[in-house]
């Protein structure tokens, strides 16, 4: 009743519930024939995707489905089994906590008392190794009909535990239909055949795919695209009449590219938080967008302070560091594939940051350090008719990176990409008191695109485009220039703008600050284009 008198909201937290939140509908958002053949046929596949990406929302919503009785005669179990993971390898209680949870959905999901307390009564950490296959082989006989499972969060469980559970299911697999569940759907953040699992039990690491190799199909819930963000968007005009103008609605999905959390999170912050649930009398703008994202990554909400966590995993920082600094990048295909599972990338080639959000968080948590010990402060920077004064700010970053630089550089983690990092963390303290920053990464360019936003104080935008080259040994300074002169002005011609900047960072050996701190005009295809050189 509560939840009716204030209305729907944007889920940030928790399976999406359609009387509560806006929401696509779940078995939407993937390719529902396929999913009900793979189940029809028996087979044991995964689903995976990144966190609150919406995993649990439609495993849920299948479950209903399948035990509605319209696509067959099935009934369906969801076990979730993070309540395993404080287990560690001790695989008797994972077994015993595993088992209460199937316990729970015997009595509450499928109306089997009699089953749930048969389990109950089973003492799972006595024999831990069959325990499992025991209790889903009492739950297959007991069912109905043929027995489908989901077992949610799989990857939080480790170590022995994790291969215990699936090798278990590989053992049952064998006798599914009539004394094994049918069909089971494993889904976590990550596809099984990049577990890489280190248990006490076994000499050498496990892979994933060699202790279920039952698998026969990895399915992966994608995010949003661009017009169910905007059908997301719109549902809640619909109920409270607040309307997305044309570029609040472009902002959302060019900001989010679509990911599920940080466009309800984006939304709910615009909608609901401050005085935005009582004025609703004009439509919200990209403006508005920009000041949510700001929010959101100031306060660093559990999604984005969990992103950020992941950044100090070595295999994370592979792939992450050659990004930032626009260099080409040594990892194999495990790591690609592992901080694409994550999220932190996009699934397309050439690789990129998944979408601009994470592309501003990356640079913030990896400087955090350095920006909060910086003295700088906007007002120095900002003329009298309140336009940014650039020339006056990298003329000053100039000075900050001799002095600075080789101290910090040697202390962080991302040493590659450590010159644009300290760029980034300058701007970053002056423009985004009143501005913005927006960045692009692309790897193997040797390039990293950076556009400064700033009010012209009549209610538009005034645009800097600043672009970062590396020298490094063996190539020619001026040659590291013409390119970056080149790639300065199609990001201009991008952005709308006529002011560029381009910050060459000499990395060779035996330079002097002298040689290397330098600032001039240069002329490129009709265009003027400051280079400074640190």
């Amino acid at each position: 009743m509560f939840a009716q008198v204030l209305g729907r909201d944007f889920n940030t937290a928790g399976p999406v519930r359609a009387d509560e939140n806006y929401c696509i509908p779940p078995l939407e958002r993937f390719d529902l024939d396929e999913v009900l053949a793979l189940i029809a046929r028996g087979r044991y596949f995964v689903l995976h995707a990144p966190r609150q990406t919406g995993k649990t929302s439609t495993l849920l919503a299948l479950r209903n489905l399948l035990n509605g009785g319209s696509v067959g005669d099935y009934r369906c179990a969801y076990i979730n089994v993070e309540s395993g993971q404080t287990a560690r390898e001790d695989v008797g209680r994972a077994m015993g906590a595993i088992a209460v949870q199937i316990a729970g959905e015997a009595e509450d999901g499928l109306g089997d008392m009699a089953t749930a307390e048969s389990i109950l009564r089973f003492d799972a950490t006595r024999v831990p190794d069959t325990a499992l296959w025991s209790v889903l082989r009492r739950l297959a006989r007991a069912a109905s009909a043929p027995l489908v499972l989901f077992i949610d969060e799989i990857d939080a469980l480790v170590g022995d535990t994790l291969v215990s559970v699936l090798r278990q299911l590989r053992t049952g697999y064998a006798h599914r239909g009539a004394s094994f569940p049918l069909s089971v759907i494993l889904c976590g953040v990550r596809d099984v055949r990049n577990y890489r699992i280190r248990a006490s039990s076994e000499r050498d690491v496990i892979a994933g795919g060699s202790a279920f190799n039952v698998k026969v199909r990895s399915l992966r819930l994608g995010d949003f695209i661009e017009s169910e963000v905007h059908a997301l968007l719109i549902q809640h005009t619909a109920d409270t009449g607040q309307e997305f103008a044309p570029d609040a609605l472009r902002a959302v999905w060019e900001q989010t590219r679509g990911q599920p959390w940080l466009v309800n999170a984006l939304a709910k912050e615009m909608c609901f938080r401050r005085e935005r649930v009582w004025l609703r009398d004009r439509p919200l703008t990209a403006r508005d967008v920009f000041g949510a994202r700001e929010a959101l990554i100031q306060r660093r909400d559990t999604h984005l302070d969990q992103l950020a966590d992941k950044l100090r995993e070595e295999r994370v920082r592979r792939v992450i560091e050659p990004l930032l600094s626009g260099g080409e990048g040594e990892y194999g295909d495990a790591d690609r594939d592992y901080v694409r599972d994550l999220g932190l990338v996009g699934p397309d080639t050439p690789l990129r940051v998944a979408n601009p959000i994470y592309g501003e968080v990356l640079p913030r948590e990896l400087t955090w350090l350095l920006q909060d010990r910086m003295v700088q402060q906007t007002a120095w920077y900002v003329g009298t008719d309140g336009s940014l004064e650039v020339d006056k700010l990298l003329g000053a970053f100039q000075d900050f990176f001799r002095q600075n630089s080789e101290h910090w550089i040697q202390r962080a983690q991302y040493t590659e990409a450590g010159p644009q990092l300290v760029l980034q963390a300058f701007l970053h303290r002056v423009v985004n008191a009143t501005g913005r920053i927006e960045r692009e990464y692309a790897l193997g360019s040797r390039r990293v695109d950076l556009l400064i936003v700033w009010p012209d104080g009549g209610g538009g935008e005034r645009r800097y485009v600043v672009e970062c080259k590396l020298v490094r040994e063996g190539r020619s300074r001026e040659r590291t220039i013409a390119e970056g002169l080149r790639q300065t002005v199609r990001y201009m011609d991008i952005s709308g703008t006529d002011a560029g900047h381009l910050v060459v960072f000499d990395m060779r050996d035996g330079r002097s600050w002298e040689e290397k701190v330098t600032r001039e005009e240069r002329r490129w295809e009709g265009r003027t284009i400051v280079v400074w050189g640190a």
